[in-house]
């Protein structure tokens, strides 16, 4: 046990260096977060340090204390394990606020990404305190921990499972293989174009990492009308039964072009995301 306490300081300091890095490169994504709504900010941005919102401003300063944690933990594991703890309470009760007070919000744990913080974000918050916890329980130095370092390779696996950010990297080749190999609606497009083709479009495009979060289901419906083909899958969007409906146009296939709306059973709009990151 000793051992992989001692490990702990050096994963968490990647980790923590890899998300200050994805804040400090996309601080506008400051804006997709619930800093604004925590920070009082509503409409037109209120300056704050440096010129910038004071949510830009916040999102850079959780940046540099990120990293600053990320070099205590390297040369001073002790302290820096600490203020790990500390600062991974911080997130928790950061996401989960989100999750609760606004519910369309992003992480915004490592930059760029459209999706709403879920489960998997508050449970890498989580993961994250526990190694911190662990990290402030050890008696030696990360690198005298030997063996210890192996068992890094399957924390930090799960680490990657619970990032939204990584997904593109192995989530959605996964996904893109199921749909090939067994997807029951693959070739049956009225227009030619393969129902899967759709799919894959949909599973690469921003309006679908904006949704994901809210998705609970594959594909149930699809049609074409016109320039345009809708493809919807059942939702959830604070607390109510819905239904995200994905418009694609047939002759523009950039992923940007593709929009979402969610709606309730009535056909009112509950959700539109009207800003989509192009990059996740």
């Amino acid at each position: 046990m000793g051992t992989l306490a001692a490990a702990q300081p050096l994963l968490i300091a990647l980790i923590l260096a890899w998300s200050g890095y994805g804040k400090l490169t996309s601080p506008d994504q400051a804006d997709r977060t619930a800093l604004p709504r925590l920070l009082g900010e509503s409409g037109t941005a209120r300056p704050g340090w440096f010129g910038a919102s004071r949510a830009v401003a916040a999102y850079r300063g959780v940046a540099v204390l990120e990293i600053v944690i990320a070099l205590l933990l390297l040369r001073s594991w002790a302290i820096g394990a600490v203020a790990a703890v500390a600062l991974s309470v911080g997130f928790t009760g950061f996401l989960v606020y989100s999750k609760i007070v606004v519910p369309e919000a992003s992480c915004g744990c490592a930059g760029k990404s459209a999706k709403p913080v879920g489960n998997r974000a508050i449970g890498r918050a989580l993961l994250l305190l526990a190694t911190a916890g662990l990290a402030a329980t050890a008696s030696t130095a990360w690198w005298s921990a030997g063996v210890g370092l192996l068992v890094l390779v399957v924390e930090a696996a799960a680490f990657a499972m619970l990032s939204a950010e990584l997904d593109r990297y192995w989530l959605l080749p996964l996904r893109r293989l199921r749909i090939r190999l067994g997807h029951p609606y693959a070739g049956t497009a009225s227009d030619d174009t393969p129902l899967v083709a759709t799919q894959r479009r949909v599973l690469l495009s921003p309006a679908y990492r904006a949704v994901d979060g809210l998705l609970r289901s594959d594909i149930h419906d699809y049609w074409d009308d016109e320039d345009w083909r809708y493809v919807s899958y059942a939702a959830k969007y604070d607390g109510r039964r819905a239904t995200a409906v994905f418009a694609v146009p047939h002759q523009n296939s950039t992923p940007s072009a593709i929009r979402v709306a969610v709606v309730d059973e009535e056909g009112l709009t509950l959700y539109r995301p009207t800003v989509l990151a192009t990059a996740g």
